[in-house]
């Protein structure tokens, strides 16, 4: 329990670090995001206008900035990121709302597969060195070593022509998105998928076999073997288990990281996700969008790493009687 509470303890303070290091950054640069929209209007708005948006986006230079803080922190309380310049007026958190499922659904779909085929193959790999799963490493090392965008680009050169896969867009123009087009989103997902899955299989394969090794050469593997256990059991419940704890850190990482860490997947299949929305955001200067992007990753990324170390836990008891 004190070690839940400590690392519970640890999330919130990296949290509130961050909100308070993503509320005095755009403070810090020059110029702030009103005068970045005013020089897009070219001198089309009043000075009563530009006070009224310099009060919209919490930037208001009558105010403290202590005042400005206390006022930031609480809009956050209330689910408020502010205005997006580059869709004025829907808020940031409308905006956002619209990319997050493409992002989610996609790359955290993908993101989740890769793990589990990795991983199976990973245990196989190191449980029976030799056989056929060992000779899939050079090629998925290969693979890994392979950006997404350019693996994407040679798919949109390669396969999209012969199976007649879409190659931009998450669904066909001119179809609402929803529930009734999606088998023709799922077909815009075929080819981004692939390439995430591809790429990311090998590290988690090469990671998990690496440790099968170490941990069969363990005692208490041979130990199991002695008390005349099953071949299954012991890998699975004894080595594969053991084996399976950096596997845990490094999936709660790239779980952090499915909100923004395939902006260019997005960007080479035109897909609507918060990758495509940032890359926008900075070409346009939307600070508020750019803020409300960094903190879903932020948040995104502590949660996932508060949830790994629940399974790190769950798998390891030394864990818990350490707290």
């Amino acid at each position: 329990m004190r070690y839940f509470l400590r690392r519970l303890g640890f999330y919130l303070f990296t949290l509130w670090a961050a909100i308070t290091i993503n509320f005095f950054i755009p403070r810090m640069i020059p110029g702030n995001a009103v005068d970045s929209l005013l020089a897009q209007r070219r001198g089309e708005v009043d000075s009563q206008a530009v006070q009224s948006l310099n009060i919209l986006f919490g930037l208001d230079k009558h105010q403290s900035l202590a005042s400005q803080y206390w006022h930031y922190l609480v809009q956050l309380s209330h689910g408020d990121l502010g205005i997006s310049f580059g869709n004025f007026p829907e808020p940031v958190t409308t905006v956002l709302g619209s990319a997050l499922p493409w992002t989610l659904g996609l790359i955290g779909t993908t993101t989740i597969l890769a793990f589990l085929i990795g991983t199976g193959l990973g245990v196989f790999a190191g449980w029976k060195r030799g056989t056929w799963v060992d000779g899939l490493l050079p090629a998925t090392s290969f693979l890994s070593s392979i950006p997404y965008f350019w693996l994407g680009l040679i798919c949109v050169a390669w396969l999209a022509s012969p199976l007649g896969l879409p190659t931009s867009g998450g669904y066909t123009v001119g179809n609402v998105p929803g529930w009734n087009i999606a088998g023709d989103i799922l077909n815009h997902m075929i080819l981004p998928a692939l390439t995430i899955i591809v790429t990311s299989i090998g590290g988690w394969l090469l990671s998990m076999r690496n440790m099968m090794v170490t941990v069969t050469a363990e005692d208490y593997i041979t130990v199991a073997h002695a008390k005349g256990l099953s071949g299954t059991r012991v890998m699975t419940k004894y080595a594969a288990r053991n084996a399976l704890l950096p596997s845990v850190s490094g999936f709660g990482m790239a779980l952090g990281l499915v909100v923004g860490g395939t902006f260019l997947v997005e960007q080479v299949f035109s897909l609507p996700g918060v990758g495509l929305q940032l890359i926008n955001a900075i070409s346009g200067h939307d600070y508020p969008l750019i803020q409300g992007v960094f903190l879903v990753v932020t948040v995104a990324v502590l949660a996932a790493n508060f949830l790994a170390d629940l399974a790190y836990m769950a798998l390891d008891p030394r864990t818990r009687k350490e707290g």
